[in-house]
C-alpha cells in the first residue's frame, strides 16, 4: 500500500477502494476452491461491485445454474440407462437424479430468499439468512448423496463423467455457501 503525503493529509492510495474484481478475489480466497470461485464469479464483477450481499446472491445463482445443467444431464442419462442391462447403474442414476432435483429446489429457494432480504429487524434477517445457510447445506448434502450412490456402480465412463460433473457442482455450491457465510458474518456482527 502506498501512502501519499499531500499537505498534512495522509491518503491511502489504491487500498481504500479495491476494484470489484479484487473484492471478488479477496472473498474467494476464503473459500475451499478459490480459483474456481474467482473464475466462476469474475464475469459478474460490475454487477457485484464491492457488495457482499450481491456477491453471495450471484454465487448462489451460479450454483443454481450449474446444478440445473447437471441435473438435466443426469436425467437424460437416467432415461438411457433404463434400457441398459446394468440395473445397479440405472438405479444409482435414478437416485442421483432425484437428489439432484432436491438440491436444485434447495438452491432455488436460497436464491429466492437472497433476493428478498427485507428484514425489519436483525432477528428477521438472521432467520432469513439461516434459511439460506440451511438450504445450501442441504443441497451440498444431496450432491454428496448422489456421488455416494455411485460407489456401488462398476467403474466406467458414465460413472467417471457423472462423478466429475457432480464434483464441480459440489465445489461451486461449497463456494456459494462460504460466500453466504461471509455475508452473514459481516451483516450480523
Amino acid at each position: 500500500m502506498k501512502i501519499l503525503l499531500l499537505a498534512p493529509i495522509l491518503i491511502a492510495a489504491a487500498a481504500a477502494v479495491a476494484s470489484p474484481a479484487d473484492f471478488i478475489r479477496t472473498n474467494c480466497d476464503t473459500t475451499l476452491y478459490p480459483d474456481l470461485c474467482y473464475h466462476s464469479l469474475a464475469g459478474y464483477a460490475n454487477a457485484v461491485q464491492s457488495d457482499p450481499a450481491r456477491l453471495a446472491r450471484v454465487a448462489v445463482g451460479v450454483s443454481l445454474s450449474r446444478a440445473k445443467r447437471t441435473t438435466l444431464y443426469v436425467a437424460n442419462l437416467t432415461r438411457q440407462a433404463d434400457y441398459s442391462s446394468d440395473h445397479r447403474a440405472a438405479a444409482a442414476l435414478h437416485d442421483c437424479s432425484s437428489v439432484l432435483g432436491d438440491a436444485v429446489d434447495q438452491i432455488r429457494g436460497s436464491l429466492k430468499q437472497m433476493r428478498r432480504l427485507t428484514a425489519r429487524t436483525a432477528e428477521d434477517l438472521r432467520f432469513q439468512l439461516s434459511n439460506v445457510q440451511t438450504w445450501m447445506s442441504a443441497a451440498l448434502t444431496n450432491e454428496d448423496t448422489c456421488v455416494d450412490g455411485l460407489d456401488d456402480v462398476d467403474d466406467g465412463p458414465v460413472k467417471a463423467d457423472v462423478s466429475a460433473r457432480i464434483l464441480k457442482v459440489k465445489e461451486v455450491t461449497s463456494n456459494a455457501l462460504a460466500l453466504v457465510n461471509i455475508f452473514v458474518t459481516k451483516e450480523l456482527l
